[in-house]
């Protein structure tokens, strides 16, 4: 049981899932290595389009990735993607 912004819920917290390690791969991919354990390989040329991600399309700059407080980020963190999305859309 555990208590959020006054709301009691039965259940136990979701542990929080941090990046751990990122590897760019070509066409866009990330590997991506969370805090579970788990490794991903992650797709993310369809959100290039989207203007905070744009200059991503610079392949230069989408090599230049890393992780940073358990965050997947580009530009000194100007440019992030959260733990949470990346482990919820990647494949096995």
């Amino acid at each position: 049981m555990y208590e959020i912004d006054g709301i009691v819920y039965a259940d136990n917290p979701a542990p929080l899932i941090t990046v751990k390690q990122v590897r760019p791969l070509d066409d866009y991919r990330l590997l991506v290595r969370f805090s579970t354990g788990e490794e991903k390989e992650i797709d993310i040329s369809n959100l290039l389009d989207e203007p905070v991600f744009k200059p991503l399309q610079d392949l230069n700059l989408f090599r230049s990735v890393y992780v940073d407080y358990g965050t997947v980020v580009w530009r000194d963190g100007t440019i992030d993607i959260a733990p949470e999305y990346l482990y919820d859309t990647g494949g096995e």
